[in-house]
């Protein structure tokens, strides 16, 4: 069992013939059940050629009507992703898992509004993260294979790389992950570490949750909060930024801090007062957790 996608998750690539679908298309595929997972391309401008074996369909739509896909990943241009995603919503995937960084906030305003006032039972993952995996099963996005192990150990986090230093640190203490979610910087993205924090609740193969946050915006808050009250399982956190300036734009877009409540400080203090063990230094996330296990 794993949360979100598994060995038999059919996948299409939106953006399959540019050059980063390509690359990170054929790492999927060459990872665990990749070469049965992945099972169409998107490209209007090329319908009825392939990628390598992969068939290219002229929409999301009738790629999923074709082979059964159920989950697209997005590496479209930051022009056109927004668009892409509302092509996913609109074929009602389960998933669309948008990696692509730079989308316009406006752009990705008007998908949320789209989706909310359709009801859309479409789960958005990103933009600009790095995706998900379930180790020894399949990968979908960008993270380095290797790294993992499967295990029992959920991770979530808004920082691509702070999710493989997690990932790297949990696999060297020998305890694998269940599965790692990146849920992206950007402050206008689908699913929150609430959301993603539900699905390890509910996930009997998980035993514990890393979840790491940065500096802006009350997502780890809100997690928090959750948490105290529902979650069944150990959390330990991480908020990067604990030196940053307030006021100052830090990297992402979703990491500025506009007052007192979405400082690294702030945050820090509501997970410790809502259960959750932290740490300041990232090097220590996989021997916290391993002492809450």
């Amino acid at each position: 069992m794993s949360i979100l996608i598994n060995k038999d998750t059919k996948v299409i690539t939106q953006g399959i013939t540019g050059k980063t679908g390509q690359f990170h298309t054929r790492m999927c595929r060459d990872y665990a059940n990749g070469k049965a997972a992945f099972v169409a391309g998107v490209n209007p401008k090329k319908a009825g050629e392939d990628f390598e074996g992969i068939p290219i369909y002229a929409s999301v739509k009738e790629a999923k009507a074709d082979t059964g896909a159920t989950v697209s990943v997005i590496y479209v241009p930051p022009a056109g992703a927004a668009a892409a995603i509302w092509e996913a919503v609109e074929a009602e995937l389960d998933l669309a898992i948008c990696i692509t960084e730079g989308i316009p906030v406006r752009d990705m305003l008007e998908v949320r509004n789209r989706m909310k006032a359709k009801g859309s039972k479409t789960l958005l993952l990103g933009p600009n993260c790095p995706g998900l995996i379930t180790p020894d099963e399949i990968k979908i996005g960008i993270m380095p294979g290797h790294i993992h192990r499967k295990g029992r150990i959920g991770i979530v986090s808004r920082s691509g790389t702070l999710t493989y230093e997690a990932v790297g640190q949990v696999t060297e203490l020998g305890l694998g992950q269940s599965s790692a979610v990146g849920i992206g910087g950007d402050p206008i993205n689908g699913l929150k570490h609430i959301d993603v924090l539900k699905l390890f609740n509910d996930d009997p193969d998980t035993d514990a949750v890393i979840m790491i946050g940065e500096i802006g915006g009350p997502d780890e808050v809100n997690a928090a909060l959750w948490a105290k009250d529902n979650m069944k399982k150990p959390v330990v956190g991480f908020i990067a930024g604990v030196t940053a300036p307030p006021g100052k734009r830090m990297g992402h877009a979703g990491a500025l801090i506009s007052g007192g409540a979405d400082t690294a400080d702030a945050k820090l203090e509501v997970m410790e007062s809502c259960g959750i063990r932290t740490t300041r230094n990232p090097s220590e996330m996989g021997k916290l957790l391993k002492s809450v296990l």
